[in-house]
């Protein structure tokens, strides 16, 4: 019997050697000790055989003795995953009691239970951190019942009122109330508000040209800033300024667009902005709904015609259950990321991806979140009628009196030929251009100068004959039944030296997709203040002009691109390996060459196609399919009226009042966008287009397997081979070398793609030679093991080391950087032999030693001092016998303090009569440079 760890009638403080038996079994599940007790105890044991170890951590390790002096293992809390044992064992780990001192916990446990808590020292205060690998598990905190508060004050500068509406959203998790305030900041523009929630602050403005344009559409443009000073970070860019919108902000954009064009009053013609910036963030959760909650809020209280409120909300499934504006971390165990926009009487956008969830809960997490909506939307009534402006509608013409009435009499007959006249997409657009001439024409005398009105009148002809003809039939324009979709034709292979390609084609709608593997460096980094995020999958869509036979622009990709792209690659992010099974990164291309209806979902089919044609083993094919609903009153909310259609055409698009995608294969989806041009979709109408898309995908899936049944069991040969190892994590910087010297050599002499180093010691190498990556591999070995050395080729040659005088602990050092990475600085704070025989000598500067504050980006931190030394206290060697510097001591050192952020729920508050004003803070020559440079050409202050 394994021995059991008695307590000698000792209080487990004590450091008294304690009573061993083989022969009692232990009377409680979990007994506590010291951890100098327990080392002192198991260093005697000689009845112990291989089969036990125990599990302590890392911070006590050298309490204990080395294995070879026992008949058991001591193994390192960091290590528990790859250990190994055939039957039970101890566990040992620590805890804290009431006086703050270590104790152990011993218990008897299965081998499937090992246990991983972890103590992280702070002087004589203990954390003991919960297990890496123990199940995660969803906590939402109590929280408020659903209400809203309005409140004025006149604190504005110069005696104005402030008013300010407080929302609870009563959802579990989500304590911090949803504060909006107008009057106080922005005045000038037609109406402009704060948005705080937490310490994350948005500001959002709303406002219009005095005179109206002589054009056809709504003109609304939206823009949206992340701003980095917002996370307490300076943009990596060259002038340090924040510039052209990312890829995330234009999503964000369309994000705001989307639910509120449709319901800005018909007619409405003055130049509209919607301008939002997020001016302070906690980090906790994303800003996106709150983006299109704050503009919505600006727009509402504005005098632009904006028939009733909108808001947004955020739902994620965790663990079974849905959750309302899930944070970051939340997120990450979600099988479901869901934005939905709305009034509180009907939804009016969709966004998301799901892990292959089913139709009916995409249901249910929509209605959930349109219960947030609610509340939000009525708050904002309230505050409507204390600080909105009266719309202004005086501006928009109204409709020409017996222009509609005779519009319809006179080409009603000559649109229904049109549409029944099954024709091309290039044979009826050159009759509806025959036909909106010969309308111009008829009422040029008798209404003179209202192009637009009687464009407007067409289009409501053309719209209701469409709904009519579906409704009355049962056909489309183009003859098909309504839940019928086109003739598909797929091929994969198209290209010799493309790693995967697909032509994929359905009517007039066609994609050549590609497919590109390669190693973590070609992975997609975006720069955005939550931190530096790397892609390992993301597809780039391209719909040049020729596509639909125009000529136009053809550059950087304009936003529609960017939506798109983004929203084909949610589809098939689901169904890709794991890292771990697949280590390649994937790069996916969709160009467009014909277009005729909802491209983007023909960009998941080929895109899918092509990645199994790459030879990626992903979990099942996808296909995406766009559905079109056909109301005869656009003016209202979807009815028992509604014509639902699958597959539909580009004329079914822009005449129609929705534009509902959805993807996945055969189980579930795995993303979904919504957009309506009416006042809302009630979720009958989205339940009955959710079954309709269900059954084309299923169709449509069936055509995709003609082409390719299942990924290709090899990779192609143009295909570079990677392989992976781990090395000691205090040998990265052998690896890499001064200024990454070591790393270009190794890639060099052994004519390999790639290597790449992690923070975690891990090493990926990429080449297309398995026999030199081997010979790469072994001098890896060479190079990180006590002898070192290594240089070229593969041969042995002993490694120079630095040979100069030592470095004094405490002492401020003037360091040269060579290498910057996500998880820290190096720095040669010493310099090697002139002759270049000995290296200078390196430490590294943990990220956390970098500032008085956190630092979310390292490398986007380091690029805006632009330097290329820092000044360092030397902190002496870790247990791993790396030399530690820090940055954060110097600027200690001189009086620089971390900012105070207990503001209050974003508001710094009074300062109190007895606080006196700080004084003014010494700083290094580096921040003033940056500063220097940061005010730099400023002429007007």
């Amino acid at each position: 019997a394994p021995p059991v760890l008695h307590q000698n009638n000792r209080d487990h403080n004590n450091n008294s050697l304690l009573a061993i038996s083989t022969e009692v079994a232990l009377s409680q599940p979990k007994m506590r000790f010291t951890l100098v007790a327990v080392a002192a105890v198991i260093s005697s044991l000689s009845n112990l055989c291989p089969s036990h170890a125990f599990v302590v951590p890392f911070s006590n390790h050298a309490l204990f003795p080395p294995r070879s002096s026992l008949g058991f293992d001591i193994v390192r809390s960091s290590e528990r995953k790859s250990h190994e044992l055939e039957s039970k064992y101890w566990r040992i780990h620590s805890t804290v009691d009431a006086s703050g001192e270590v104790v152990a916990d011993v218990a008897d446990v299965e081998k499937s239970d090992v246990d991983s808590s972890n103590v992280a020292e702070k002087g004589d205060a203990e954390v003991v951190e919960e297990t890496e690998d123990a199940e995660w598990k969803l906590v939402l905190e109590e929280v408020p019942p659903a209400s809203y508060e309005m409140t004025s004050s006149p604190t504005a500068p110069g005696g104005g009122n402030v008013h300010t509406l407080t929302i609870h959203l009563g959802a579990p998790g989500h304590p911090d109330p949803i504060v909006i305030e107008t009057g106080k900041i922005g005045r000038q523009a037609s109406a402009a508000v704060t948005l705080t929630r937490g310490e994350s602050v948005l500001y959002a403005t709303a406002s219009r040209d005095k005179d109206t344009r002589d054009i056809d559409f709504l003109p609304l443009s939206v823009e949206h800033q992340e701003r980095f000073s917002s996370a307490g970070m300076t943009s990596g860019s060259y002038n340090k300024r924040d510039g052209r919108p990312a890829e995330h902000e234009i999503l964000v954009c369309r994000l705001i667009d989307r639910p509120l064009r449709p319901l800005i009053a018909d007619g409405w013609r003055h130049e509209t902005q919607l301008l939002s910036w997020i001016l302070s963030y906690d980090g906790v959760r994303t800003c996106d709904p709150l983006a299109v909650t704050a503009s919505a809020a600006a727009l509402w209280l504005s005098d632009v015609p904006l028939s009733k409120p909108v808001a947004a909300a955020i739902v994620g499934y965790i663990d079974g259950q849905l959750v309302l504006n899930p944070t970051t971390e939340q997120m990450k165990h979600s099988r479901l990321n869901l934005t939905v926009a709305g009034t509180k009487d009907a939804v009016l956008m969709i966004e998301g991806a799901a892990d292959f969830l089913p139709e009916k809960l995409m249901v249910e997490a929509v209605k959930f979140g349109h219960e947030a909506i609610k509340i939000q939307c009525a708050g904002l009534e309230e505050l409507g009628k204390v600080a909105g402006k009266e719309k202004k509608y005086d501006s928009i013409k109204p409709p020409l009196e017996g222009l509609q009435e005779l519009m319809d009499e006179m080409f009603t007959a000559k649109v229904d030929e049109i549409y029944n006249s099954d024709l091309s997409k290039e044979e009826q657009s050159s009759a509806s251009s025959e036909l909106t001439e010969s309308v111009l024409n008829a009422f040029e005398e008798k209404f003179p100068d209202e192009k637009a009105a009687i464009k407007a009148a067409l289009k409501d002809l053309m719209c209701r004959r469409m709904f009519e003809k579906a409704k009355n039939t049962g056909t489309r324009i183009d003859g098909r039944k309504l839940d019928e979709v086109r003739v598909i034709d797929a091929e994969a292979g198209l290209f010799p030296r493309v790693h995967g390609s697909a032509l994929f084609t359905r009517g007039q709608t066609q994609v050549v997709a590609t497919a590109t593997l390669g190693d973590s460096g070609m992975r997609q980094k975006i720069d955005k203040i939550s931190g530096m995020e790397e892609k390992r999958f993301y597809l780039q869509y391209t719909f040049p002009p020729s596509c639909v036979g125009e000529t136009g622009r053809v550059g950087a990709p304009g936003r529609r691109e960017v939506g798109h792209g983004n929203l084909a690659e949610r589809a098939l992010v689901p169904t890709l390996p794991s890292d771990e099974e697949f280590p390649y990164t994937i790069r996916v291309e969709s160009l467009v060459t014909e277009s005729n209806g909802s491209s983007s979902m023909a960009s998941v089919c080929g895109g899918c196609l092509a990645l199994m044609d790459a030879g990626v083993p992903i979990k099942s094919p996808i296909a995406g399919i766009a559905m079109g609903m056909l109301l005869g009153d656009k003016g209202g909310v979807s009815d028992e009226n509604a014509v639902i259609v699958s597959d539909i055409l580009g004329t079914e698009d822009a005449l129609g009042t929705m534009d509902f995608k959805v993807a996945g294969n055969r189980e579930g989806i795995t993303t979904f966008q919504l957009d309506i041009k009416c006042e809302g979709l009630t979720l009958e109408t989205m339940e009955m287009a959710l079954e309709q898309a269900r059954n084309g995908r299923l169709h449509i899936l069936g055509e995709m397997e003609k082409a390719l049944k299942e990924p290709r069991p090899h990779l192609p040969s143009t295909v570079p081979k990677i392989t992976r190892m781990t090395i000691p994590e205090d040998s990265i910087g052998k690896v890499i070398g001064p200024g990454g010297r070591q790393i270009r050599a190794l890639i060099e002499d052994f004519g390999l793609v790639n290597i790449d180093v992690e923070e975690n010691g891990e090493v990926q190498l990429t080449g297309f030679d398995l026999e030199q990556m081997e010979k790469a591999k072994e001098l890896i070995t060479l190079l990180t093991s006590p002898l070192g050395g290594g240089k070229g080729k593969g041969e042995r040659v002993p490694r120079a080391e630095y040979s100069g005088p030592e470095p004094v602990e405490g002492t401020t050092y003037k360091g040269k950087i060579t290498g910057i990475h996500n998880f820290g600085v190096f720095l040669e704070i010493l310099p090697g032999a002139e002759d270049g025989s000995t290296p200078g000598l390196e430490g590294l500067c943990h990220v956390s030693e970098l500032h008085v504050e956190r630092v979310r980006n390292c490398e986007g931190f380091i690029n805006s001092m632009n330097t290329d030394h820092l000044e360092v206290v030397y902190l002496g060697k870790n247990k791993k016998g790396q030399h530690q510097l820090s940055r954060k001591a110097v600027l200690e050192s001189r009086g620089v303090e971390p900012r105070n952020n207990n503001r209050g729920g974003g508001s710094r508050g009074p300062r109190q009569n007895d606080e006196k004003p700080s004084s003014a803070l010494k700083m290094s020559k580096e921040e003033i440079d940056v500063i220097a440079q940061a005010i730099e050409g400023v002429s007007d202050i």
